[in-house]
């Protein structure tokens, strides 16, 4: 018979163990996964162990995630918790060797702790978490003491080491492909429920409609970022690890607190009542000079000002209140909806349904105020409120109350450090102010004088405006620099400021070299 897990220790034994305890790890979280992606009651444990993880972060640690992996951050913080777990498995399964009880208990406390955070996400069904995660823990358990059973050499009748080392790595790759297969599926299955949600659906045609860009509104340079940025390169930040599937048969926006009535809204109310649409550039307040955080976007909805007439806002209101079906909340001050800025429960983007990752079924859009404090996605409730009754989910963690969009200016060309044929060279980016609009966009080369750029036609006094210049570059190595000045008359300072706690400030340099042409 093979060698059992309760055999005296030996570094076979050990080395067996530990990498047997990761597979099953891997096993465990693979399922785990794939009844997510079958199941609406089931929440992922990745995900749920990664929202826990997101909500009990410090502030600088958040700060960091953003700033190195941009909109990958959620794919780093998912990589990093799968990776940690499988580390565990590699050490407690180690550690187990020839003794069993420590495998299992590890495993039931994983479980507990899996089963505690999936329970906090919403639409969980406590019976059907608990049943599936104790089957992939089960499994996962099973998947450890099979491989360690097999694979270790026999003790009566001995057979060579390597006939024990391939057994372990055929056990290995078993296991890591019904990991890797049900994450896959499972994942897929998560991706084609939030889209089959939507696909069915079409946006009706706006009663108020934008005008459509023309070339004077994008000047199609190689490398500027378009006008108008599709849903698939908009970018991303958020905190949910996983796009919510939201079912519009059963989803509903609830407007609630300091009103008259509360108003119970159904997608079908939304999409039946007068839309409008509006180019709103956004921005996230963690966008670095120079940064890519930011967008600009044809949004279709219904005007926020409209759906709180219908609930009566009552004395005293200060504070608008978004909050997601994920639980994150976001708040800004009542005077936004009505100093002419429109804001939107937005249900289309660039005269399509609102993408799943945007936001869908509706988000807030709100000119003006970075996203943290207003662009609520996945929207389930708005509540009115006073000012100091409610901090939004960054607030305690070291951000601003209050987040207005600072004016900025970007350089998209040149690249930082690309090769420029001395010459004629046309450099180009953009600029953005919402709600103040953009008048002048200066630029000056090695420190030198400024000069003043071309602008693009604006979409609106909220959306971003293309510039360029033609620049004479020699050879050598140069600098370029750009700053803006807004509606108000204020100009872009040149000190540099960080991020944190409202919004970066700065000038954009672009570092750049002149070189011989081709064909001189």
């Amino acid at each position: 018979m093979g060698e059992s897990p309760t055999a005296p220790e030996t570094p076979t034994l050990r080395r067996t163990s530990a990498w047997a305890g990761a597979a099953g790890v891997a096993v465990t979280l693979g399922l785990t996964e794939l009844f997510a992606g079958f199941f609406t009651s089931i929440p992922s444990a990745i995900s749920a162990i990664g929202s826990w993880v997101i909500d009990r972060s410090p502030g600088w640690l958040k700060d960091f995630a953003v700033a190195a992996f941009g909109t990958s951050d959620k794919a780093a913080l998912a990589i990093s918790i799968v990776t940690v777990a499988l580390l565990i498995g590699w050490f407690v399964g180690r550690s187990s060797a020839g003794e069993p009880p420590r495998m299992l208990v590890a495993f039931v406390a994983a479980a507990v702790a899996a089963i505690a955070a999936q329970l906090g996400e919403a639409g969980a069904a406590p019976a059907a978490v608990v049943l599936a995660t104790s089957v992939a823990g089960a499994l996962g358990l099973a998947t450890w003491w099979g491989i360690v059973a097999w694979a270790h050499p026999e003790v009566e009748e001995p057979v060579p080491f390597d006939m024990g080392r391939r057994r372990l790595m055929v056990g290995l790759a078993g296991a890591a492909a019904v990991s890797v297969i049900a994450i896959s599926v499972g994942r897929a299955k998560l991706r084609t429920r939030a889209e089959a949600a939507r696909s069915a659906l079409e946006l009706p045609r706006a009663a108020v409609r934008a005008v459509d860009p023309t070339a004077a509104h994008d000047f199609d340079l190689q490398g500027v970022q378009p006008i108008v940025v599709g849903g698939a390169t908009f970018y991303r930040i958020d905190t949910a690890l996983v796009v919510p599937a939201v079912m519009v048969d059963d989803w509903t926006l609830t407007i609630k607190g300091m009103v008259d009535k509360e108003v119970v809204l159904t997608y079908e109310d939304l999409v039946a009542m007068p839309l409008v649409e509006r180019y709103v550039t956004l921005s996230c307040v963690s966008n670095e000079v120079g940064g890519l955080l930011v967008g600009n976007a044809l949004w279709t909805g219904v005007p926020l000002q409209d759906l709180l007439d219908m609930a009566g806002v009552r004395g005293g209101v200060e504070q608008v209140v978004g909050r997601s079906v994920d639980g994150f909340t976001a708040g800004f001050p009542i005077e936004a909806v009505y100093d002419g800025r429109e804001p939107l429960v937005a249900i289309g983007m660039n005269r399509d349904v609102l993408p799943a990752s945007h936001g869908f079924p509706a988000r807030l859009v709100v000119p003006g105020l970075y996203g943290y404090v207003s662009a609520t996605k996945w929207l389930t409730e708005i509540e009115l409120t006073t000012w100091d009754g409610f901090d939004g989910y960054w607030i305690p963690r070291g951000w601003s109350k209050e987040g207005p969009v600072k004016t900025q200016s970007r350089i998209d060309r040149p690249r930082i450090g690309q090769p420029i044929e001395a010459g004629v060279f046309t450099a180009a980016g953009v600029a953005w102010a919402p709600t103040r609009a953009i008048t002048k966009v200066e630029v000056r080369m090695d420190e030198g004088e400024w000069r003043e750029a071309e602008l693009s036609e604006p979409l609106s006094d909220d959306a971003w405006v293309q510039w360029k210049l033609d620049i004479d570059v020699p050879l050598g190595r140069h600098s370029l620099q750009v700053r803006a000045t807004d509606g108000t008359g204020q100009t872009q300072g040149g000190n540099e400021v960080n991020p944190k706690p409202n919004g970066a400030e700065g000038w954009h340099r672009v570092n750049f070299e002149g070189i011989e042409s081709a064909t001189a």
